[in-house]
């Protein structure tokens, strides 16, 4: 398991987001963002390897993309928010950085978990 984890639930269904696409991006020092990782959430809505193995957490600005559009329509949902992006900073990279999103054709929420 990577330092950054995160955990999809679609709350509409009251299940989860299985099959649904991230990508990890890192801020560079010159400001531009790049991809550290990319993962599908497994049977249970969650990515755990977002980060290759042997790579580790850094402190620094990091950005969880979520293809959100391209799993609501893969659920027959048509989707008002295509892609979700949360950015969040790591300041103790001992620390796991688990970052769940809770989903619905309509809004979304997330927070820093555990």
């Amino acid at each position: 398991m990577s330092g950054i984890t995160t955990h999809v639930l679609d709350t509409s269904r009251g299940r989860p987001a299985a099959r649904l696409a991230v990508a990890l991006l890192r801020q560079e020092a010159d400001g531009e963002w790049g991809v550290v990782g990319r993962e599908s959430t497994n049977a249970d809505g969650r990515a755990a390897a977002l980060l290759p193995e042997g790579i580790p957490v850094s402190a620094g600005r990091y950005r969880l993309v979520f293809d959100t559009g391209a799993w609501l329509s893969s659920q027959g949902i048509e989707a008002f928010f295509p892609q979700v992006e949360v950015e969040f900073e790591v300041r103790d990279p001992g620390r796991p950085h688990h970052v769940p999103l809770l989903l619905s054709p309509y809004g979304y929420s997330t927070y820093r978990g555990s």
